[in-house]
């Protein structure tokens, strides 16, 4: 046989066992057991000691996730991520599968999943947190209409992007119709107090700024429906989230039962005493979560007002340009496992879904 027709049949011959062999290794990897599940989350570090932010610090402190996982031969890894660059850094390890699960806001996951990096919104992260515009005390400034044409500072690509969005949309104004400044909460906060900016557009630390007498509050989003609130949720990667659906639910079943202990009006002394190693008062973590129940602060539902928030945030992101490709609230949104969760704990009665028309009930 000509060498020729021999390297042809050979080569047809190998074929079917190299795919048996392929198929047997993807196989292995597949099977292989799994170690460690990491989950990133809010969190800063001061004289080597880390606070963490939300359910988190329950989840962390009793232990019950890490043991259950520990019954499976599983180590639980918390992944600290900055405030400072809380969207970026989730959005890198998700990309390089460095985590599992993450606890951050709307837009940064909008954009990945918009980039081809699939993950699923698995538990609701509360009603989500207040926004404020801020104004230098002597401004005349009453709304975001008499700020027109001025010097705004605000954080670009952060989830209170959105909220200042739907403002400007209710109004009939655009980002165009300002001169936006591009900054950090620190930075904006340090413009605003030295005069360099006519206005701030940023989170509860608008009531620092009130108390310093550098700035004043002329809105916030307890005037406006509930979906405009700044989010952050619990996600999970896609992939990570489809194989091992038994430890995605132990993951939110721990969320669960922090979130069920912290709506619990007894134990809201020792949570918001907690919250203040962040750097926080006490005084303006009151503030915030003041003129709504405090269980719903912690709602972990999927509902009606959470799926609004999304929709409106993928057309915003489209609309300015943050994403190409467009996505969709369904692929986003996996609401099993919660479903699940609250009725096997019996939690129905502590958390109502609420409708995105709500607005906060002023104090």
């Amino acid at each position: 046989m000509p060498a020729k027709h021999l390297n042809q049949l050979l080569c047809r011959l190998t074929r079917p066992v190299a795919l048996v062999l392929s198929l047997l290794s993807v196989h292995a990897q597949a099977a292989e057991p799994l170690k460690v599940v990491r989950i990133a989350t809010v969190a800063t570090s001061s004289n080597g000691k880390t606070t963490f932010y939300g359910p988190t610090y329950v989840m962390d402190r009793d232990k019950w996730l890490a043991n259950e996982l520990a019954k499976r031969g599983i180590e639980l890894q918390w992944v600290p991520a900055a405030t400072a660059s809380v969207g970026t850094f989730v959005n890198e390890e998700f990309a390089n599968k460095r985590i599992d699960f993450a606890f951050y806001g709307d837009l940064p996951t909008i954009i990945l999943n918009a980039s081809g990096i699939s993950t699923k919104l698995i538990a609701a992260g509360g009603t989500g947190n207040n926004v404020y515009l801020v104004v230098p005390p002597n401004s005349t400034a009453k709304s975001i209409e008499d700020l027109k044409g001025k010097r705004i500072a605000l954080h670009r690509g952060r989830p209170w992007e959105l909220s200042f969005a739907k403002l400007l949309d209710s109004k009939h104004l655009d980002f165009d119709d300002f001169r936006i400044f591009n900054l950090n909460p620190q930075a904006g906060a340090a413009a605003l107090s030295a005069g360099r900016v006519d206005g701030f557009f940023t989170l509860s630390d608008a009531y620092l700024l009130e108390d310093k007498k550098v700035g004043k509050i002329i809105w916030s989003s307890k005037q406006a429906p509930l979906d405009w609130k700044m989010r952050a949720e619990l996600f999970g990667a896609s992939d990570f989230v489809k194989q091992q659906p038994e430890i995605t639910q132990l993951v939110v079943d721990a969320y669960l039962k922090a979130s069920q202990w912290i709506a619990q009006e007894q134990n809201k002394d020792e949570y918001i005493k907690y919250l203040t190693q962040s750097g926080q008062p006490e005084s303006v973590l009151l503030r915030e979560v003041q003129g709504e129940p405090w269980a719903a602060h912690f709602n972990p539902l999927i509902d009606a007002t959470l799926r609004q928030h999304y929709q409106d945030g993928i057309a915003y992101s489209l609309k300015a340009k943050l994403i190409r490709n467009d996505i969709t609230v369904n692929d986003l949104l996996d609401d099993r496992f919660v479903d699940q969760g609250v009725k096997d704990m019996k939690l129905q009665g502590i958390w109502t879904p609420t409708s995105p028309q709500l607005t906060v009930k002023q104090p």
